[in-house]
């Protein structure tokens, strides 16, 4: 079923511009993001075919069903929570049974959770890109290799370094284990190539260094250590780096670069004022969708504000949330036998 498919049945329930219009945060450059409800036709929800969503390409319009749509209500999921209290002047179309859903019958203290949980997690995001931002990894990857020193006097150097100045080849070198010791090993060189070692990697992909037999008569010529933790905190930097750098946004990422603030502008954006609603509620007991700040929304957008204001902003809300949700009159949870048959009673008037 597609989202024409609604249209020409007249299954939908609900719609309404949501997101960045709907905040008050629109700029000429923004979408027009849609979200609505709907019902299926009486064969498909009592048969085999029960569809809880349906989405364009984009996701830039997204409907979901009657049930569904209550069900994440019930679970103050905060986007939900922001389509039923959509302005008033960015609502399209409302069928009179949307009426027994009353944004007063779901808020609750779950929203501490929901709004500022999410919120917390996107400013875990912020700092994770921030850190990618200033520290980018080159393309070519480093190998164990370079994890490795050789012991001099009281410090070490480089094992690359040490090969070089040495005239050695890692592939004529072998290991031995020191006992007692975490990634200490004797190493061993064998010019004649005849005592069969393996070399300190068998190849530059490996992930652990090799060690070697090694007639009891030989002497070390050095000893090497290895700092396996670093290398596989590296190897994961190393992949979520290019992960992030593959699948980013380039024009998102080309604004926050020219504004030379190092964070996702926009995402910090959304994160405050996510977090100033979820502040909105436990102070008033009320969802407010339309924002009143939306010059300093807006300045952060345009990465206007250093990122170290943002996150102290961002905390002293978390601050006043956790302050006001301990005094709040709101309920645990909201009432899932209230809300539920209320959802009955929708269906029951929908299909007869």
């Amino acid at each position: 079923m597609t989202i024409q498919d609604l249209k020409t049945k007249n299954l939908i329930l609900f719609e309404a511009i949501s997101g960045s219009r709907a905040f008050g945060l629109a700029t000429e450059t923004s979408d027009t993001d849609i979200r609505g409800v709907y019902y299926l036709p009486k064969e498909d929800f009592f048969g085999l075919h029960y569809i809880p969503q349906i989405s364009n390409e984009t996701n830039d319009i997204t409907y979901y069903e009657i049930g569904r749509f209550v069900e994440l209500l019930q679970k103050n999921n905060p986007n939900i929570l922001e389509v039923l209290a959509s302005p008033q002047d960015c609502i399209q179309y409302k069928n009179p049974v949307m009426d027994r859903l009353k944004t007063e019958d779901f808020l609750s203290k779950l929203c501490k959770d929901t709004f500022a949980g999410y919120a917390i997690s996107q400013i875990k995001k912020a700092k994770g890109l921030n850190k990618k931002i200033l520290n980018p990894l080159d393309k070519e990857r480093k190998s164990i290799l370079d994890f490795c020193f050789i012991l001099e006097g009281q410090g070490s150097a480089p094992l690359k370094k040490w090969l070089s100045e040495e005239g050695k080849t890692q592939n004529w070198c072998g290991l031995v284990n020191i006992d007692h010791t975490k990634g200490m090993y004797a190493l061993f060189y064998d010019d004649s190539q005849a005592l069969g070692y393996k070399g300190i990697v068998q190849n530059e992909e490996a992930n652990q260094v090799s060690v070697s037999s090694v007639p009891k008569s030989e002497k070390p010529a050095a000893y090497l250590f290895c700092n396996l933790d670093a290398y596989s905190t590296y190897c994961k930097d190393y992949r979520e780096y290019w992960k992030w750098v593959t699948e980013r946004n380039e024009d998102r990422y080309n604004v926050n670069r020219e504004h030379g603030q190092n964070y996702d502008s926009k995402n910090m954006m959304h994160t405050l004022r996510l977090l100033q609603s979820c502040e909105h509620i436990f102070q008033t007991g009320s969802l407010q969708i339309r924002v009143d700040n939306r010059k300093e929304l807006l300045d952060i957008k345009a990465g206007n504000l250093p990122y170290e204001i943002l996150i102290q902003k961002a905390e002293d809300l978390i601050q006043s949330i956790e302050k006001h949700h301990s005094t709040s009159h709101l309920p645990d949870s909201p009432d899932l036998e209230k809300t539920t048959r209320i959802l009955i009673e929708i269906r029951e008037q929908l299909y007869g």
